[in-house]
Formats: C-alpha cells, sequence, structure tokens
C-alpha cells in the first residue's frame, strides 16, 4: 500500500442499508487509513494467530472473514455514526470526484485515533508538526495550540462531554506533559496544568501520571513534577483548580499521624498495570462514585519504593490507610464488594474483602493449595458478586482457575432504608461543583445486603448561581499566577483580530478571555462572557503568501491567511508562462508545471482583492526542497556599513550544502559554500535579501528585508532572567517579543512606532538591540529629542510585559551606566547651554560684521569655516555642541540669521562637522 495520498471526507449519506457496520483500517503500518464495508454484523475481530497483519471477522454464520491484510495492530477502530464516510485511495486508483487535498504532507505513521465524537491525525510538514481533529465527522481543522507550545508530542487523555482533555509535550519538555482542555469542536486549547509527569516505556509507549476518576465527572488525578519533585494533585472541575491530597489523621491502626498539610500530602502512583488483568495502582469505577483506592504514601513528594493502600468514599476529601502494602484490587456489587490480593512474587491462599468501603477487612482462603496470582477477574456486569483467582502453582505448570462466589454470604436484597446519601464536596467544603449541587446513594455501613442490578448512585442535583470558578481561560489567555481569578492575553494574542477562517459575508464573536466550563450546569449569577460582542468579518487582504514545492519540483501551491472569496491569483512562472486563478486555497488542487530547461527561475505569486495584494517570490532550480531555512539579518542597516548575512538550515546535519545569496532585484547569485556571506548596502531604502540552501536535489529559501540609513541610533538591551526559561529561540518567537516591546516603548514614549525597531538576538541570555529611526520629515532634527525619553523610560522601569502564568518581564538598557538615568537629561542642560553660548558668540561675530557690503560678508564666512572646521579631532564637547546646533538651525534662520545671505552659508558649516551614529 505504498504512495497513499491524505485522508479525505466524502460528505454522502449511506443510502444501503445493509451496510450496518463501518471500520476504519490502518494498513502499511499506519501510513494510511481506509473504509472496509462490512455487508453483515461480525461478532469477533481478531488477528490471524500466526500471520499477525489479517484481519479477519467472525459471523453467527461460523464463517471467517479476511477483511483486510497488512493491517496495524492498535489502529482498528469502529466508526461511532454511519452518517459520512472516511476514506483513502492509492494515488493511481483517485478520480477528481472523490479526492480533495486536505493536507500539505504525509498523515504520520500510527496517527489515527478515532474516540467518541473525535478523529485525530498527525501530519509532518518540515520540521513542524500539525494535529488535525475532526468533528461529528465533519471535515478535519487543525487544532490550535498556544502559539509558542510546539508540540513533540500529543496524547489524548479523555474526550467525554462533548470536550478534549490531551497532555501535551512541548518543545523544552523531556519527562513531563501539559494538560490541555478544548472547546467542544476539539480545535481551540487553553492550558489547565502545567509539568504532569510522563514515562517512556520500552515498546516507546508513553504512560502520563493523569487519571479520569470514574463515577463523577470533571474529576481528575495528576502528578505533577517540579525540579524532581513529584506530588499528586486533585480536581473537581476539569482542571480548572488543582489542589494537593489531604493527608489522613489516623494510620491504619487508628494512631495519630504527624502528617500536616501543607508541608505533607497524601501522593498516589498513577500507573497502569502492563497486565490487562490486573487493575493497576488506583482503583475507581462508574457504578461507585466517591470510592477511590490507591497505592502511594504520605510526605513532601511521591516515593517510588512506597505502596501503601488508601481508600475514600467521599471521592478524595477524607482518605483512610488500609494496607501497608501494595494490593490487587476489585470492585463487586457497584463496589458493595472490595476485594484485595496482595501483590508479590510469592505464592498466596488468602485474600481479604471489605462490606464498608474498607473500614473493615475479612480473610478469605480461596484455595487450599498456594498459587502465584496472575490477576483477578469479575463475571460481567457491575452488581456481579462471582470473580475468578487466575494463576499458575509453579512456574512450569499450566493456569489454575479459582472461582469465588460471595453471593451467598449476604441474606437479602438491599431495600431503601438501607440506605443513606452523601453530598460530594471538594477539598474546601464547596458543594456547588460544576455548577451543581450533587447528592448519592450510599449503602449504610450496618447494612449486610446486596446491591444488585437495580441498583443506581445518583440521587439528586440542583444548579448553583455561577461564580468565577466556573470559568476557564479562553484560547490565546492564562491565568495570572498572582490573581489567580484573572484571564491576560498571552503577548502573542490579539483577543480583537477575526478568526483566520473568517469571510466576508460571516460574523464572529470577540472573546472576553473566560470561557463556562464546558458540562458546567451553573445557572444565572456571573457571566464572564457577557460583554462577548458580535462583529462582521472585514474582507481582508492577503498576507503571508507563500510558494511551496511539493512533488518534484513541478508543483507550486501559493496559501495565505485572509479573505479567498474574492482573490486573483496572478502566476508568473519565470520561463515566459503567465496564468490568472480565482479562489486557490490550500485544499485545491496545486498548480502544476514541469520546465524544459534547466536554469534559474524566478516564479512570482500576487494575491489581490478589493482589499489590497500581496505577492511572494521563489527562486527556483531543478532540485527538491530540503525541510527549512532561516535567513538571520539585522533589518536595519547603515549605508556602506559591513552586514553579516547567515542562512541556518534544517536539518541542522545537512551537508555538501551550496548557498545562493540574492541581493536586491540582481538574478545573479553570488554562492558561498559556508552559511554566511559579509555584504554591504550602497543606497538608502529597502533592499530584499534572498537566500537558497541547495543540497544535491533539495533546496529551500527564505528572504528579509533590510531597511538602509544614513543615520540611526542603537541602544542594547537585556531582560529579566526569566525570560530566558521561555525561550523556544525560533525566529517567531523573537519577532513577536521584539514588536511587544516596540509597541509598549512607543506607547510611553510618544515616539512614532515606525521609528523604532527592536531585535531580539538569538541564543541565551535573552538580549535585544533598540532601532532608534529617523522620521522621513528632517530626520535628524529630531532624534536628540527622543533618546531621552527612551532612556527615561527603561531607567523608570517602565518597559515591561506578561509571559505565561502572570511572569513579569523587564525590560532594561543592557549597560545601564553608559546612559540614561538623571545623567541624560544633565547632559541635555549642557547641550542647551552650549547651544545657546555658541549662537550668542556667532550672533555677536555676524552683528559686527554684517552692516558693511556682502564683500565683508563673504570674508566672515572663510574666516569662520577655518575656525569651526579645522580641528580634525574635535573633543567630545565640541562634537556634541555642534551636532546639538544642527537640531536647532530652524529656530537660527527665523530669529538670529534674518537675511537670506547668511541662512545657507550657516548651515553648511554645521553639516560639515555633524557626527553620525550606527
Amino acid at each position: 500500500m505504498r504512495g497513499i495520498g491524505a485522508l479525505h471526507v466524502l460528505h454522502r449519506l449511506l443510502t444501503e442499508r445493509r451496510i450496518n457496520q463501518m471500520l476504519f483500517i490502518s494498513t502499511d503500518e499506519g501510513s494510511s487509513f481506509q473504509r472496509q464495508s462490512i455487508a453483515f454484523t461480525p461478532d469477533t475481530l481478531v488477528f490471524h494467530p500466526k500471520e499477525e497483519d489479517k484481519l479477519l471477522a467472525y459471523c453467527k454464520e461460523g464463517r471467517w472473514t479476511l477483511l483486510q491484510e497488512r493491517v496495524t495492530k492498535d489502529r482498528v477502530f469502529w466508526s461511532v455514526k454511519l452518517c459520512y464516510l472516511y476514506v483513502t485511495c492509492l494515488i493511481q486508483n483517485c478520480s477528481d470526484k472523490m479526492v480533495t487535498a486536505q493536507f500539505l504532507g504525509k498523515i504520520d505513521h500510527n496517527s489515527l485515533l478515532v474516540q467518541d465524537d473525535y478523529i485525530f491525525v498527525k501530519v509532518t510538514t518540515g520540521n513542524r508538526t500539525k494535529h488535525y481533529v475532526s468533528y461529528r465527522r465533519n471535515e478535519f481543522v487543525q487544532m490550535r495550540f498556544p502559539k509558542y507550545a510546539l508540540p513533540k508530542d500529543v496524547q489524548i487523555v479523555s474526550t467525554d462531554e462533548n470536550q478534549v482533555f490531551l497532555a501535551l509535550q512541548e518543545w523544552y519538555q523531556s519527562d513531563t506533559y501539559n494538560l490541555y482542555q478544548s472547546d467542544p469542536q476539539g480545535v481551540y486549547y487553553s492550558i489547565v496544568l502545567e509539568n504532569v509527569r510522563s514515562t517512556k516505556q520500552p515498546e516507546e509507549n508513553v504512560l502520563i501520571d493523569i487519571l479520569e476518576v470514574r463515577g463523577i465527572k470533571g474529576v481528575f488525578l495528576a502528578n505533577q513534577k517540579i525540579d524532581s519533585k513529584v506530588t499528586t494533585l486533585i480536581t473537581y472541575n476539569k482542571g480548572r483548580d488543582w489542589e494537593p491530597l489531604a493527608p489522613p489523621t489516623t494510620d491504619m491502626n487508628g494512631k495519630p499521624i504527624s502528617c500536616k498539610a501543607p508541608d505533607c500530602h497524601l501522593h498516589l502512583h498513577l500507573r497502569w498495570a502492563d497486565n490487562p488483568y490486573v487493575s493497576g495502582t488506583v482503583h475507581t469505577k462508574d457504578s461507585a462514585p466517591g470510592l477511590i483506592m490507591g497505592a502511594g504514601n504520605l510526605g513532601s513528594k511521591l516515593v517510588e519504593y512506597k505502596e501503601e493502600m488508601y481508600i475514600t468514599s467521599d471521592c478524595g476529601k477524607t482518605w483512610r490507610q488500609v494496607f501497608e502494602e501494595e494490593h490487587h484490587i476489585l470492585y463487586l456489587d457497584h463496589g458493595g464488594v472490595i476485594v484485595a490480593i496482595k501483590d508479590t512474587s510469592i505464592p498466596l491462599k488468602i485474600l481479604k474483602f471489605s462490606i464498608d468501603e474498607g473500614r473493615t477487612w475479612t480473610v478469605h482462603n480461596f484455595t487450599s493449595t498456594s498459587v502465584f496470582v496472575d490477576g483477578l477477574l469479575s463475571e460481567p456486569g457491575d452488581e456481579t458478586l462471582v470473580m475468578t483467582v487466575f494463576g499458575h502453582i509453579s512456574y512450569r505448570s499450566d493456569w489454575e482457575l479459582v472461582k469465588v462466589d460471595f453471593r451467598q454470604s449476604f441474606p437479602r436484597q438491599c431495600t431503601e432504608s438501607d440506605y443513606d446519601s452523601w453530598q460530594l464536596t471538594d477539598l474546601q467544603g464547596e458543594r456547588c461543583i460544576m455548577g451543581q449541587e450533587r447528592s448519592f446513594r450510599k449503602r449504610k455501613d450496618t447494612a449486610f445486603c446486596i446491591k444488585g442490578k437495580s441498583y443506581t448512585s445518583a440521587l439528586t442535583t440542583k444548579p448553583c448561581q455561577c461564580t468565577e470558578k466556573d470559568f476557564n481561560c479562553d484560547y490565546g489567555f492564562e491565568r495570572s499566577r498572582t490573581e489567580g481569578d484573572r484571564c491576560f492575553a498571552d503577548f502573542w494574542h490579539d483577543p480583537d483580530s477575526p478568526p483566520e477562517d473568517c469571510h466576508l459575508g460571516q460574523t464572529y464573536e470577540s472573546t472576553t478571555g473566560y470561557r463556562k466550563v464546558i458540562s458546567n450546569a451553573c445557572d444565572g449569577g456571573l457571566n464572564r462572557q457577557q460583554s462577548a460582542k458580535q462583529h462582521n468579518c472585514p474582507l481582508l487582504p492577503p498576507r503571508g503568501l507563500r510558494v511551496g514545492i511539493k512533488g518534484v519540483l513541478e508543483v507550486i501551491v501559493p496559501f495565505y491567511q485572509g479573505d479567498t472569496s474574492s482573490t486573483k491569483y496572478q502566476v508568473d512562472l519565470g520561463d515566459g508562462v503567465r496564468a490568472i486563478y480565482q479562489n486557490l486555497t490550500v485544499t485545491d488542487e496545486p498548480i502544476q508545471h514541469r520546465y524544459e530547461k534547466p536554469g534559474v527561475y524566478k516564479v512570482t505569486v500576487k494575491a489581490e482583492n478589493m482589499a489590497g495584494h500581496d505577492e511572494a517570490t521563489m527562486y527556483i532550480q531543478v532540485t527538491a526542497p530540503l525541510q527549512e531555512v532561516h535567513l538571520e539579518v539585522v533589518p536595519i542597516a547603515g549605508r556602506n556599513h559591513e552586514v553579516n548575512l547567515t542562512a541556518i538550515v534544517l536539518p541542522t546535519e545537512a551537508n555538501l550544502t551550496v548557498f545562493y545569496w540574492w541581493i536586491g532585484d540582481n538574478l545573479r547569485p553570488t554562492l558561498t559554500l559556508q552559511n554566511s556571506l559579509l555584504s554591504r548596502f550602497p543606497e538608502t531604502g529597502e533592499v530584499s535579501v534572498t537566500v537558497q540552501a541547495s543540497n544535491g536535489r533539495s533546496m529551500v529559501q527564505d528572504t528579509r528585508t533590510v531597511r538602509v540609513y544614513d543615520n540611526f541610533q542603537v541602544i542594547p538591551l537585556s531582560f529579566s532572567r526569566n525570560l530566558d526559561h521561555f525561550n523556544p529561540n525560533i525566529p517567531e518567537w523573537r519577532e513577536d517579543i521584539g514588536q511587544v516591546v516596540t509597541k509598549i516603548l512607543a506607547k510611553i514614549t510618544g515616539v512614532p512606532q515606525e521609528s523604532l525597531v527592536t531585535v531580539v538576538k538569538p541564543g541565551l541570555p535573552t538580549t535585544a538591540d533598540l532601532y532608534v529611526l529617523p522620521l522621513d520629515s528632517k530626520p535628524a532634527k529630531r532624534s536628540v529629542f527622543r533618546i531621552p525619553a527612551i532612556m527615561q523610560a527603561f531607567n523608570d522601569n517602565n518597559v515591561s510585559f506578561v509571559v505565561r502564568g502572570g511572569l513579569q518581564v523587564l525590560v532594561m538598557l543592557a549597560d545601564p551606566n553608559a546612559a540614561g538615568g538623571p545623567g541624560v537629561w544633565a547632559l541635555a542642560v549642557i547641550f542647551l547651554i552650549s547651544i545657546i553660548a555658541t549662537g550668542s558668540f556667532i550672533l555677536y561675530k555676524f552683528k559686527r560684521k554684517l552692516p558693511g557690503s556682502r564683500n565683508v560678508y563673504a570674508q566672515m564666512h572663510n574666516e569662520k569655516e577655518q575656525e569651526m572646521t579645522s580641528p580634525v579631532n574635535h573633543s567630545e564637547d565640541t562634537q556634541h555642541i555642534i551636532q546639538g546646533e544642527e537640531f536647532i538651525d530652524d529656530d537660527l534662520d527665523s530669529q538670529t540669521l534674518g537675511n537670506a545671505g547668511g541662512s545657507p552659508a550657516f548651515r553648511s558649516l554645521i553639516r560639515t562637522t555633524t557626527n553620525h551614529c550606527y
């Protein structure tokens, strides 16, 4: 099954009733997925015992049918609904009517997951991984994580109650994951808990210490790892709030213990068992709400070798110790009977059971001959009181099965008088959880009876008024660590901007930063979302246009963010072929073109609609693409000053790479074998710099624009060290940080934003350069007035922004002693005094000579030119005075030098001595 295309969706209602089951099958180790139609109802799906890549179906008629060969065992799913078909096809068998491309890259092996209303796949293009979700069998949509999460791995935790709960390993994590929650469609994700411990198994499977407590929706347990210290946390509202477990007050013998919060808590091992017939270290059940039993320890952190057994019957509010060693646990009769067998490598003949939720235990000899216990099984049904212990007498013997029936131990069925009620509360005693008060039925400790098949645990529910705790942070927002109920926007997120799929004629709702916890049933009271407003989608101009290569350099794929409904593409392929396309998007068929002759071609794609246009250019050589290249160059440069151009190629181990450098519109590039080039720009203005990296059959490129000036100021900056922890060292992050600093500084100082550019440098510690640029009108005259205000803003610690978790980052001068502070203002005063003195002296000279003729003025002109320009090495003070005079010559023109004969000469004298700063 080689050469498989993308996964596609056919929106076709099933009309043939004979097809009553649909099966998703992953073949070729998960690189493709096929629909399998079955015209019968199979009782069993199995893999061939000798050829495990063959999937067989067994029917009531007593026959086996081969469904598919070369099937990946853990990638076979039954569909939830029969409304839509998900299919793939071999490229040579695909028809135009069947296929529309949804992904730019190839679906990753083993990434298909079908769970409840959601289907998940993963696609890798270049060095970036993108995750897609289909909700209720609709089209696949890219899952939106925070911009700089940069996921290395994603594990689905839960899809209950119309929401995706997942664990995401971010770029900086190695043995931990962060927990995220989605909107109902599974598209937009917000973080709910950081640094949950993970363990990689020998077979490359990843186990994450997160457990959904069965029986009561919204309750999860998680082990958080911070600085090698693991602690157990519990949430009652689906991740909105997390708290450590309260320790018991006494041990299993009733003696007081010294473990007291906040220095000591209960911690549990949240491990899954390798044996499918053993339940693991924590035990919960849907029909036994509030009953949790697990292995762990008391202390300041979780200890690996300690596995005492603890139990709670009120969903984690209070705990009791029941055993000093780990036991296998089995719940019978809706948790009315708890069976425990010691987890040990020696043979056993006894088990323990409890009928009062672990308060007392009875010992029972289940066999006369000791056996090595391999696992526990119960008969089908939550109400069963029959279990089986299976194991072996010796390591060479066959399995021994011992059936244990507890039915004869109970004299009668329970009646309503045998039950009490208990109300769910969190650790603070709050009754309103997930927007409602909930009470459950519980058998009395003194009632010795069977709950049976008719037993139901739920008793009553009562909605509560909404409060702050019923709202979580929306996508692009995070909760403040100092103000627990406040959500703030991440620096990369603009809450007022329309979504990418917002088209003219549609509407969108601006977020308030909060969204109600999904499945929360609160009613009335506080509404954190009430200030959200509806907006009409604007006609967006094309932006971010790119030209990509797909296949063997014969497919051009343009795509961009913006309104596609009325966009026209003008394509120039560089060899005389030009074409115009309408409404071309990433999901359409690509533009195919084959060049007849080898060489370098300049391909230009221009996207245009009524709101604006964008243009992208690519220089093509006849090679296949590499993964990625990024051009590192300062965006501001001085005319005729040396500039370093550096190309960073991915993958980093790429060798034998030739670099092609285009400066401006020159079609004859400079070739180098090194990834850097020194260059100069002789003219002011904007210069386009393009680099291509070619590696045999591979080629990628990147383009940057450099603005060239005659003069500007550069101020080195540094940041609070806490920013280094959040620095993924990628260009996008550095650009966003630079834009945030520029925007804040412009707002504080009143300096126009277009005259400030902040460039964050690669590497750690995080540093930056602030470029102060001249304005278009009289550029040299206004710069001196901007610098003191900028310096003062940094020295007053006014420039700061917030990163994840409400962490404040301060932007500072890299060398605060070099400039700024009160010294700047003192220097400005000295400038002013010097300017006045110099002006007075010049005015005095002019007044003595001006009454004469123009010939006398000409002699004065020569005399003054020698006086002011003859020294080559001016003192620093003299340079500042002369430079300061340049910025006030407008006033001298209008006030001191009133006649037309003096003004031009005076300005020319001053400008011959002006200092330029780069």
